[in-house]
């Protein structure tokens, strides 16, 4: 794999990003260390379509979704109490 300083980079971008496209990654350094790989970005398949509602009847959702373990929930802030203890200091 090609290395290239980022002066080159910059001066021959539009190069490099064909190298790219063609499957010929390369590496961007500076000072000589490696910092980016630049590749090809592979589209996904435009024949795989996002199915909306495929998992339909396969997944329950409970009824108390929204308030699921609220009991626990307030006793890891609260210790119990839905509101906030009082004997907290005041802001400043």
């Amino acid at each position: 794999m090609k290395t290239f300083n980022i002066h080159e980079a910059k001066t021959h971008l539009s190069r490099l990003i064909e190298m790219a496209v063609k499957g010929e990654p390369f590496i961007i350094a500076k000072s000589g260390k490696p910092m980016v790989k630049v590749e090809a970005y592979e589209q996904p398949c435009p024949d795989a379509k996002r199915r909306i509602g495929f998992m339909k009847g396969q997944i329950e959702m409970p009824d108390d979704f929204d308030t699921m373990f609220q009991k626990e929930i307030e006793e890891m802030f609260y210790g119990g109490s839905l509101e906030p203890p009082q004997d907290l200091p005041p802001k400043k």
